[in-house]
């Protein structure tokens, strides 16, 4: 943290909520809360509500929540420290200035320069591309069909061919040193000489910008036949390829549920320029689990568009795993018979873009298409390899609805006997390493890339055509409450008028836990909004479930905050409890606390939901299972007794 809590409390009761969210969301008055349209997602029923008692606010339709600091932080694109002087510069607070070491003044200036130079290096390129000298640039962006407007949303720009050091003398007119340019990845260095020189030159330039539309790198494209084609700035202070996608600045405000991940930068704002402002790109480089993290906080749905050349399907199932490893469902965009995006666009228009985004191909469908390829089916053994191949897929399935709903398209897909799929699968689900999935599986994955050619319509992205809704997927439909493990639904409490979901219900499907540990989660998370609605029953609770009880990760956590609160102040102020979480994920999932509660109709009801929940808190503790004989003893007593103890609300 970088201030104190009394600081940002401070920052945050000069900020009511209401009013700073009412600024940019149309809210009306509904009970105790305030409702309006969720501006982090497209939605036509208002889900996102506002409280000025909680000051905070929940969506329950994509589970996005946090307190005034994190809504500046997530509509602004503000990092924790910009929202926080956001918000003090906006009452009138003077902000203390924080005690650093010398090495940690160094770090932020030189962070700070960097992003300086390129953004001197910005405007270098974008007025050069206006100017005589970039006529070649400027004829080549109005040949990809790209407009004025569109040029100057993405701020596209040109490197001069002559002179070769026309940025490096732009720096040095603007007093740049020669260790920062050397430092900034713009530049090459002739050693022999002592001399530097442009690194971009006679290209088209792509600048890069992080989610905070600060310019942290560029992307050049030859003009011409020279190699390479596409040049990217090298790693800096301040650029990681890896963890940063082309456009994400732009399109983390969309209003669509999910992301279209393109290769390239052409590909990206031709679908921007089309209407589709959902589109990013990797930089150059292979999608990383470090890129996948960094699309988890933003969607839990992404359409793959990669070319639907050999390498785009190679890049395609190389992705597909990682995404799905990050929580992410993906799909496959069909681009047959073009190339890419930019192509299809250029060619079909908008409304072909759309009708192939709709119906974009199951990831799992299409992993088994191009696996196929390796297997000759009129031969018996590679037949029956095939389909074990296939079954150990869907063994790896979570559900059975899923394996059941996966079983019938691929017989329907490749005319087998369901039967003698079912047994496959079954067979993998008793012994997994069974079969040639997985290493073998894979190996067949490349050497079907490197012998197919993935051109034909039947090939690449392409599949068998269906009547639509014939394959009832599980990830046809996406529902953000149902990631979660929420009912889609919300309701209003009785008691206050708040705004408030139903506990979410243990499944398998959430691969991070067991059943067993998702029912305990749920029960602390319960737990804790008790206390922090009716504090008078702390006294008891604490009796036999202290912070230690909670288990570990970010549940515990908030019980070490709420208990502290609740010991100093006799209550909990649920805001200032967010305040002690700097990152925005964490904060979402620490406001799902406050807005989850069990919808009892009687205040009778309520009180034998709390005392079950502290009993499967306390019998869920770490100390549940002491190896000692005398306290083993001595719980199951406590625990006989708490569930005969007398609760008041």
């Amino acid at each position: 943290m970088y201030y104190s809590e009394e600081i940002l409390d401070q920052v945050c009761m000069a900020n009511d909520i209401v009013d700073v969210i009412g600024q940019n969301v149309q809210l009306k008055r509904a009970g105790s809360n305030y409702v309006g349209l969720c501006p982090f997602h497209n939605e036509k029923t208002p889900s996102f509500s506002v409280s000025r008692q909680k000051q905070m606010y929940y969506c329950f339709g994509c589970h996005r929540g946090g307190n005034v600091i994190t809504f500046v932080e997530e509509y602004h694109n503000m990092t924790f420290l910009e929202a926080v002087g956001f918000l003090a510069q906006r009452a009138g607070i003077l902000l203390p200035e924080k005690e650093i070491s010398a090495a940690e003044k160094r770090g932020m200036s030189e962070r700070a320069e960097l992003l300086d130079v390129n953004r001197l290096a910005g405007i270098y390129y974008y007025c050069s591309l206006r100017s005589p000298a970039g006529k070649t640039g400027m004829e080549y962006f109005i040949s990809r069909g790209l407009s004025e407007e569109t040029m100057k949303a993405f701020a596209l720009g040109y490197a001069p061919k002559t002179p070769s050091d026309g940025l490096y003398r732009y720096m040095k007119s603007k007093g740049i040193s020669d260790d920062l340019l050397r430092r900034s990845g713009l530049m090459n260095v002739d050693e022999k000489r002592g001399t530097m020189y442009d690194k971009f030159w006679n290209r088209v330039i792509f600048p890069i910008l992080d989610p905070s539309n600060r310019i942290i790198g560029f992307g050049g494209r030859v003009m011409g036949d020279a190699k390479p084609k596409y040049l990217n700035s090298p790693e800096t202070k301040i650029f990681d390829k890896s963890r940063n996608l082309y456009a994400l600045n732009l399109a983390r405000r969309t209003r669509e549920d999910y992301l279209v991940l393109c290769e390239g930068y052409m590909d990206v704002i031709s679908m921007h320029q089309a209407g589709f402002t959902n589109a990013v790109a990797s930089l150059g480089t292979s999608l990383t689990p470090g890129h996948c993290s960094l699309l988890s906080r933003y969607t839990r749905r992404i359409v793959l568009s990669y070319d639907s050349d050999r390498a785009g399907v190679a890049a395609a199932m190389r992705a597909i795993p990682m995404l799905r490893k990050a929580g992410i469902t993906p799909k496959i965009l069909r681009l047959d018979p073009y190339k890419d995006p930019d192509e299809l666009i250029l060619s079909l228009g908008q409304d072909a873009m759309k009708e192939r985004l709709e119906n974009a191909q199951n990831a799992l469908m299409f992993e088994i298409e191009v696996t196929r390829r390796e297997y000759d089916l009129n031969d018996p053994d590679s037949k029956t390899r095939f389909f074990e191949n296939t079954a150990g897929r869907i063994a790896e399935l979570e559900t059975e609805m899923e394996r059941q709903n996966y079983i019938d398209a691929v017989c329907r897909e490749y005319l087998v006997e369901r039967g003698q799929l079912q047994e496959l699968v079954t067979r993998r689900l008793v012994n997994p390493s069974a079969g040639d999935y997985g290493s073998g599986g894979m190996r067949a994955m490349g050497t079907a890339l490197r012998q197919n050619d993935f051109s034909s319509s039947r090939s690449g992205f392409g599949r068998m055509e269906m009547d639509e809704g014939e394959i009832p997927s599980p990830d046809a439909e996406y529902d953000p409450a149902a990631l979660y493990g929420y009912d889609s639904g919300f309701y209003e409490d009785e008691e206050t008028g708040e705004m408030l979901q139903a506990p979410p219900t243990a499944t398998r499907k959430r691969r991070s836990s067991t059943v067993r540990e998702q029912g305990e989660d749920i029960s602390r998370r319960l737990l804790l909004n008790y206390l922090c609605r009716y504090p008078g029953i702390f006294g008891l609770v604490k009796q036999y479930v202290g912070p230690e009880d909670f288990g570990g990760g970010l549940t515990a956590q908030a019980a070490r905050v709420i208990y502290g609160q609740l010991e100093k102040k006799g209550k909990v102020e649920e805001a200032s409890v967010l305040s002690h979480f700097p990152e925005a994920q964490d904060q979402m999932q620490i406001a799902g606390i406050f807005h989850t509660l069990d919808q009892a109709s009687t205040g009778k009801e309520r009180e034998k939901a709390v005392r079950e929940t502290l009993v499967k808190v306390f019998a869920a503790s770490p100390a549940a299972s002491p190896a000692d004989l005398g306290k083993a003893i001595l719980r199951k007593k406590q625990e006989a007794e708490l569930r005969s103890v007398r609760i008041t609300l």
